[in-house]
This record gives structure tokens, sequence and C-alpha cells, in this order.
């Protein structure tokens, strides 16, 4: 069995092994429904869930391992099984926020930036209040 900070960290998810022991110990990690410890021990068929916001991702094991994988290797150590609903999270904020602004505008002025960083925080955090 292999430790669940070793494994996200191997199958490329965070950069880090400390970044995914950060992220479990932020209880931002789940194993099988229930908030995971850095050391918890993960085997095949075990699901996970990591939250990096604005994404909550979900991922199925399907191989434990304790080295870190090259990229084109991944997929067979685990399968990403987030919805698409998501995934689309991603697209949704920089076609938002960032197209809008008119070509050759140039960069923010300061008051346009705390601007942009209030609705950027109220549409990331409102979410979490929820559950």
């Amino acid at each position: 069995m292999s430790r669940i900070d070793k494994w996200l960290w191997a199958v490329r998810v965070y950069k880090t092994r400390s970044d995914a022991a950060a992220a479990c110990k932020n209880n931002r990690v789940t194993l099988n429904g229930t908030v995971a410890k850095a050391s918890k021990e993960v085997k095949k068929g075990d699901i996970i869930t990591v939250k990096k916001m604005p994404v909550v991702y979900t991922l199925r094991v399907l191989e434990e391992l304790n080295n870190r994988q090259p990229a084109k290797n991944v997929p067979n150590f685990m399968e990403n099984i987030t919805p698409e609903e998501e995934l689309g999270k991603l697209y949704g904020i920089s076609n938002d926020f960032f197209l809008k602004r008119d070509r050759g505008a140039g960069r923010p002025t300061k008051k346009e930036r705390r601007d942009i960083d209030d609705m950027m925080d109220t549409f990331l955090y409102d979410d979490d209040e929820d559950r």
C-alpha cells in the first residue's frame, strides 16, 4: 500500500509531496468520502476527491505506487472521473473575466485590479459557504 500524499505526488496531481501533504492537512483531499490525512493508505479502486480551486477533481486509483511517474504513464495508475460541469469551471473564469478587456487598453489600473480581485473572490469562495 502507498500513502495518499505519495500517490498524489506520484501521479502528478501536485508538484511536490509537501504540497500534497499540505492539501491533506487543509482538508482538501478526501478518500472514499472521508477527509484523508497524508498518511492514509491508498488501495486499488479507491475514489479520491481533490479540491484545487475552482475545480473539485475526482480520481479513481487503478494501481498503487510510491515513485513519481512520467506524465505519459499516469493513465495507467489513475482514472480521472471528474464530471464535465466541474471541468467547465476552468474555462468559465477566463472567458468571463479576462477576455472582455478591450484590446490595447493596457494593464489594469490599481483600482481595476482591486475590482477584478473582488469579483474573483466572490466567484471562487461563495460556493464554499454552501458546503
